[in-house]
């Protein structure tokens, strides 16, 4: 997708806060740190639309973006570890959900996994529940560019079989060097 447009729409906790159901909407998610907000301003073309930090749960609230006024992305808190008191950290879980399951313009979410690391049970427990409300899942590995060629070809096999999916359904990514980027916005059109 050629990007005209890129823009913070608003943050919210709950969905009065939310903005109108217009736009078809992607959420991503994934484990804290993982590297959500460098994918998404890697497929944007844009280097500080979306805040990236190195401390992990810097991300606290639902945050919309319009881009091109015809698609929104919505990032998602991480889960996992995330420098963040008890009490925030308990708000994600229902927060996050409450929007997963109450938000009608939504059209799938990108699950962001490290390529490094072995998938635990948030990832699998998070498909099954993508998969039990019929909210259809695209799978990044991301960071690839960390590893040699083939411990990235063992780790695609090997968090594949873990999450029992084909190994082509794991989309490559880097951001440092922009590969999978492409398929990233095939799937994402395809679920529009």
């Amino acid at each position: 997708m050629k990007i005209k447009s890129a823009e913070f729409v608003k943050s919210a906790v709950k969905p009065s806060q939310y903005p109108p159901p217009v736009l078809p909407e992607i959420a991503f998610s994934g484990r804290s740190n993982v590297g959500k907000s460098s994918l998404i301003n890697t497929l944007l073309n844009r280097k500080r639309l979306v805040k990236t930090s190195s401390t992990p749960g810097r991300t606290r609230l639902i945050n919309f973006f319009a881009i091109n006024n015809i698609i929104s992305f919505v990032d998602l808190p991480g889960y996992g570890y995330a420098k963040v008191p008890v009490s925030v950290k308990k708000s994600w879980g229902p927060m996050i959900e409450t929007y997963l399951l109450t938000r009608e313009t939504l059209k799938g979410v990108v699950l962001i996994m490290d390529i490094r690391r072995t998938p635990g049970i948030e990832e699998l427990e998070f498909i099954a529940w993508l998969s039990r409300f019929g909210i259809p899942p695209i799978l990044i590995l991301t960071k690839t560019d960390k590893l040699p060629k083939t411990k990235q070809i063992k780790q695609r096999l090997a968090i594949a079989e873990i999450l029992n999916v084909d190994k082509d359904s794991l989309i490559l990514f880097s951001m440092k060097t922009g590969r999978g980027k492409d398929y990233v916005w095939d799937a994402v059109e395809k679920l529009l």
